[in-house]
């Protein structure tokens, strides 16, 4: 069972400097997000696009946004080469997938959550994220939630929220996601990630078998 397909993908968010993104491509992430809702995390495009530029090719480079207007994605978009979007906040399926670029639906399992009308609301997306924050935060919190109301939330979904070397092997084990996403879990503080511990967070994550 050496396939990729039989191990989790990695997605390292929130970046905020070249040597951060390096330090995560090198270390195996499959995904790298770059925020642009408000956060202590967030850049411009601008800023974003002198480190996206840099990513080799098998990383995908994800946008984050939260309930922003359409001429700001697109603002975004056409100055930064994303490859797939993020999106934290009320934004419905239609409104998501205007853009025509693949994207991930956040769901923030820190308040009330009816996975059945999450699975049916979003047809489009290419995931759900499930993640530890509060309704109307933008993630990154730090926060965990109870894993076992995942039991219900479909194939290939993924998993956020509190997540870090320490946890994240029984997080796998339990949940069984298609990805993993680490913002505050590898960090010295917010938007400067601790390259040793990305780099366990990584090499642990992809040492589990699904």
């Amino acid at each position: 069972m050496n396939s990729i397909k039989n191990r989790v993908r990695v997605k390292i968010c929130g970046l905020t400097r070249a040597q951060d993104v390096q330090a995560a491509a090198a270390a195996g992430a499959d995904y790298l997000g770059f925020v642009f809702a408000r956060s202590p995390r967030q850049l411009t495009a601008q800023q974003a696009a002198a480190l996206v530029k840099s990513l080799p090719a098998a990383v995908t480079s994800v946008g984050l946004f939260m309930d922003a207007h359409e001429r700001d994605v697109r603002a975004v978009m056409d100055n930064v080469p994303l490859d797939m979007l993020q999106f934290h906040g009320n934004e419905d399926n239609d409104w998501c997938r205007q853009f025509g670029k693949p994207f991930i639906k956040a769901v923030a399992m820190g308040g009330a959550t009816s996975m059945d009308v999450i699975h049916d609301s979003f047809p489009d997306a290419s995931g759900l994220l499930y993640d530890g924050h509060a309704p109307g935060a933008a993630g990154g919190t730090g926060a965990t939630f109870d894993w076992s109301l995942l039991s219900q939330a479909g194939p290939e979904f993924w998993l956020a929220g509190g997540l870090n070397p320490g946890n994240i092997i029984e997080a796998i084990e339990q949940c069984r996601p298609w990805a993993v996403d680490a913002s505050s879990g590898v960090e010295d503080c917010p938007g400067i990630k601790n390259h040793e511990l990305l780099r366990e967070f990584v090499r642990r994550a992809k040492s589990v078998e699904l």
